[in-house]
């Protein structure tokens, strides 16, 4: 039986190593930290697509149980004029329950990283998959009979005979598979996300509530539990590890504060009632590497592609990859054509998510003359369909 080596255990490595499962290939994850995931502060949404990519192999429902739903986003500008909103869940599913979402959970689910993270990997070692712990890959060769051997940073080894490199924006196997590969682009935004439960000024359960700021971009939404959940997106040079490792919550409230004060919005005083829970990072994406694979190796997820975080599709989009990839592997005779009909059905989607996050930071980031024109646009755009322009993303399912 073919046996897969899959480098990073965040989400795309757990599903990739379920979606093998049952495409009748057996795996072995191999993560780098020795436990938990990074991010840990950071949330986001999965949406309808990521979700119906996940009910492939029935791994839904622990999701969906740790969760909340999403139904509508509303626009404000700087001075609190209100822009206009819409359904965050495609228009299709309207009829079944609140708009935007379905009582059985099919739309737009909102959780902690961490929390993902944890579920999947929870559910994958229910199903018997191994995940090795502290196994930070750093180098990986095909040996005489066509397998390949991992070399981790431990001295151990693995062989197989196929690479999977699931290990994110930052992935080793990337350079391995192309040493020229570009090193991710840096926005030049910051993303950090908070969590309080004495805000003010919380949106409605269920809403999310988008600012476009002089200076910076603040979103939030309101937990079941009346905690209000924030996220902005601001200016600033790239930090390194050393510089983010050493930004305190006390550093990133005073600075965000400080770029939301002039706005006529609750943004500031939701920034400066949260405590110790602020967390933030630099903001990368990928248009897509030039090469995705080699006779043994291939990439998935942040890896192969990344979106800015504005467009909100990173984890669904990793989904999507592994789902597809295991599909190829069961379908396609050799990794070659498995490969590259896995890229096939993949880089247009994942480029055309790509280019919409970077015009979402162009359009969050404006001065004050395409700022008004934005104002006087953008309602009229939320009058719009704006769901329905939006289900050539978040329609998209796999046929098994």
């Amino acid at each position: 039986m073919t046996h897969a080596l899959i480098i990073g255990g965040g989400i795309a490595g757990a599903v990739t190593a379920m979606a093998l499962q049952k495409a009748g290939i057996e795996s072995e994850v191999f993560e780098a930290y020795a436990s938990g995931a990074d991010d840990v502060g950071a949330f986001l949404v999965v949406f309808e697509n990521g979700l119906a990519a996940l009910r492939v192999i029935d791994a839904h429902g622990p999701v969906i149980e740790n969760s909340f739903p999403a139904g509508r986003v509303e626009f404000l500008s700087n001075t609190g004029k209100r822009l206009g909103e819409r359904p965050m869940g495609t228009t299709e599913r309207q009829d079944t329950g609140a708009e935007g979402t379905t009582p059985d959970g099919q739309g737009p689910r909102t959780l902690r990283r961490a929390t993902l993270y944890r579920v999947l990997h929870d559910e994958a070692t229910r199903r018997g998959i191994t995940v090795q712990h502290g196994k930070r890959l750093v180098a990986a060769e095909t040996v005489e009979n066509g397998r390949i051997v991992a070399t981790f940073s431990d001295g151990t080894r693995a062989e197989g005979d196929l690479l999977i490199g699931a290990d994110g924006i930052h992935s080793v196997t990337r350079k391995l598979i192309d040493p020229a590969a570009a090193r991710p682009r840096y926005t030049g935004r910051h993303t950090v996300c908070g969590y309080t439960r004495d805000a003010k000024n919380a949106p409605d359960p269920g809403t999310y509530s988008m600012f476009f700021g002089k200076k910076a971009f603040f979103g939030c939404t309101r937990a079941p539990d009346g905690e209000t959940w924030w996220f902005a997106s601001a200016p600033g040079p790239e930090l390194s590890r050393e510089d983010l490792a050493a930004s305190t919550p006390d550093h990133w409230r005073h600075r965000l504060a400080g770029l939301f004060d002039e706005d006529n919005t609750p943004a500031a005083e939701i920034i400066r009632s949260t405590g110790e829970t602020i967390i933030g990072s630099n903001a990368y994406d990928i248009a897509g590497a030039p090469r995705w694979w080699t006779d043994t190796m291939v990439i998935i997820g942040d890896a192969a592609h990344a979106a800015a975080p504005n467009v909100a599709q990173g984890a669904s989009m990793a989904v999507e990859d592994a789902i597809v990839l295991a599909k190829s592997l069961r379908d396609q005779a050799g990794n070659r054509r498995a490969f590259r009909a896995y890229e096939e059905l993949r880089r247009a989607r994942v480029e055309k998510v790509v280019a919409a996050g970077a015009d979402m930071v162009r359009r969050s980031a404006v001065g004050p003359v395409r700022r008004v024109v934005r104002d006087t646009v953008l309602p009229h755009r939320a009058r719009r369909s704006e769901a329905g322009a939006a289900d050539w993303l978040r329609s998209y399912r796999i046929e098994w």
